[in-house]
């Protein structure tokens, strides 16, 4: 079990350090593909939408093979797509790369959180957000290495070779020792009764945490830069400084938010989050200055950590006996907020105001304190005196 949860951390670093080298080098595609601006967001919108359907056809595949099996074959083609995007000249080139990254990131982040959830019900204990958290920390790894690789003007295809090199091999040996815990029988745990039948209605809550928690992320990685700037009036280079500590206090967040959940329980890590996020929308919406509108970017790295990861986890035990397709539908809505997001802020500052668009996130994130309940299952919950009793001592 150990071994599995080593390897499946692994899996989430390497899947965060592949996401941000293809985020922020988008200017770089950009003009080696020379795709003007209007075509730029179909591009970037084909993404997640094909990763919504990666995300479906896991759920079919996992009926014949085990999660394991799909992460160990995603992996590599999100690595290898990744360096296809840096190595093409023709636009069909980069729409066939990031065609085959969309279908593979989808696939790739269902799976994941299918072992985690599975992981974190043989552990009986919460441990999903030091998963998440180890995405954070190769999100912050890859932005640093697209960093270097701008600041070296390095090629796409240069930059990429070396971390695919290193990363797929570590990914494949990695995935030897994938596992996974038992399902219990339906309706075993004593979870309300929601067991192996799979109702969208009991899952809808958590489905709209999840697109709200996405759209507020999104809104921090589309629109910050922007904001600081044009908003706020900081300097272009300052203006890079909150994604960047956004980044951090996500990692941060996420490294010790196993602990408040084992302590506080699911339900007020969630809340708490919520309000913090909340808080950090606020902040940034009525900020005098630059560094007062990165103190409120800061809190929402430090709230809005903690959503997703237990939002996967709450399906895992709302649904004991079929957690897998529970994960499956439950990403589709990290792409749906992801695809919402960018542009809902965007139209909304050009109509009304950048800092009146900030409250619309603001206000979606504490709409999850009405589905907080859901983050509770009966019988199934972990930390504050609630672990289950285990015969076996996994670590």
């Amino acid at each position: 079990m150990r071994r599995g949860r080593v390897a499946l951390a692994l899996s989430f670093g390497v899947q965060g350090v592949a996401f941000a080298l293809l985020v922020t080098r988008i200017p770089a595609l950009q003009d080696q593909y020379g795709i003007s601006d209007g075509l730029l967001p179909a591009f970037l919108a084909a993404v997640p939408i094909l990763a919504g359907v990666g995300s479906v056809l896991t759920e079919k595949a996992v009926t014949r093979v085990r999660p394991g099996t799909v992460l160990r074959w995603a992996q590599p083609f999100v690595l290898l797509a990744l360096l296809g995007a840096g190595a093409g000249r023709e636009m069909w080139h980069v729409a066939v790369a990031l065609g085959v990254f969309g279908l593979a990131v989808g696939a790739l982040d269902a799976s994941m959180n299918m072992l985690g959830v599975s992981l974190q019900r043989a552990y009986g204990r919460s441990i999903m957000l030091g998963f998440h958290a180890a995405f954070s920390l190769g999100g912050i790894v890859g932005a640093s290495l697209a960093w270097a690789g701008a600041r070296w003007e390095l090629s796409l295809f240069v930059s990429y070779l070396p971390v695919v090199a290193v990363l797929l091999p570590a990914a494949l040996v990695g995935s030897r020792w994938y596992t996974e815990g038992k399902a219990p029988e339906p309706g075993g745990d004593g979870s309300g009764g929601a067991g192996g039948a799979l109702s969208f209605k009991l899952l809808l809550p958590l489905c709209l945490v999840m697109c709200f928690a996405y759209i507020g992320d999104s809104t921090v990685s589309n629109w910050s830069a922007k904001y600081l700037q044009d908003v706020l009036g900081s300097s272009e280079q300052l203006a890079t400084v909150p994604y960047n500590v956004y980044m951090v206090t996500t990692l941060l967040g996420r490294a010790v938010g196993d602990l408040g959940v084992r302590r506080f329980g699911a339900v007020a890590v969630v809340r708490a989050g919520s309000l913090l996020a909340a808080g950090g929308f606020a902040v940034v919406a009525v900020a005098p200055g630059a560094w007062v509108g990165m103190a409120g970017f800061t809190l929402l790295g430090l709230g809005l950590c903690v959503i997703v990861p237990q939002t996967f986890a709450a399906a895992g035990r709302l649904f004991p006996g079929n957690s897998d397709a529970a994960v499956a539908r439950l990403n589709i809505f990290n792409y749906v907020g992801f695809l919402v997001g960018s542009p809902l802020v965007g139209v909304l500052g050009d109509a009304w105001s950048y800092r009146g668009a900030m409250l619309v996130p603001m206000v979606l994130v504490l709409v999850t304190l009405v589905y907080a309940r859901s983050f509770a299952a009966e019988g199934a919950r972990y930390g504050g005196g609630h672990e289950r009793p285990r015969t076996a001592d996994v670590g």
